[in-house]
């Protein structure tokens, strides 16, 4: 149920994007039960539309910058955000990029607003099977 927004600072070749796109649904696969077929993506390329500070909080930042925000249902743990956000950021590493150029926001959204498509609310009445834990 994530719908991933991935924001390129500079642009990079189609398989880079899909190595990025790939890293960041193994991380929410992997560290917060994400269904592997519940993919939703959207990325683009922001060029000089992004702007960001390069030490915000000590971070040093370079334009290989890659701005993730995720909506997701609500229910998720603390602990649970702080795996995803290792993971990603380790995952990331793996495509080539480095931890810091891996900025991540998570957007929490109530069940009942999703519809998947037909017009269908499917998460109002029930939680999805990997979400019922924290319905």
């Amino acid at each position: 149920m994530p719908l991933v927004t991935i924001t390129l600072k500079r642009e990079r070749s189609a398989a880079e994007r899909r190595a990025i796109a790939d890293a960041i649904h193994a991380a929410l696969v992997g560290s917060i039960g994400v269904p592997a077929d519940d993919r939703f993506q959207i990325v683009s390329h922001g060029f000089d539309d992004v702007i960001y500070d390069p030490g915000y909080l000590g971070v040093v930042r370079s334009d290989d910058l890659v701005i993730v925000q995720i909506h997701l249902s609500t229910g998720r743990s603390v602990a649970q955000k702080k795996a995803l956000f290792a993971a990603m950021a380790a995952n990331l590493t793996g495509a080539g990029l480095r931890p810091e150029d891996v900025f991540v926001t998570l957007v929490e959204t109530a069940r009942e607003n999703w519809s998947f498509g037909n017009g269908i609310a499917h998460y109002a009445d029930a939680a999805p099977p990997h979400l019922a834990a924290t319905a």
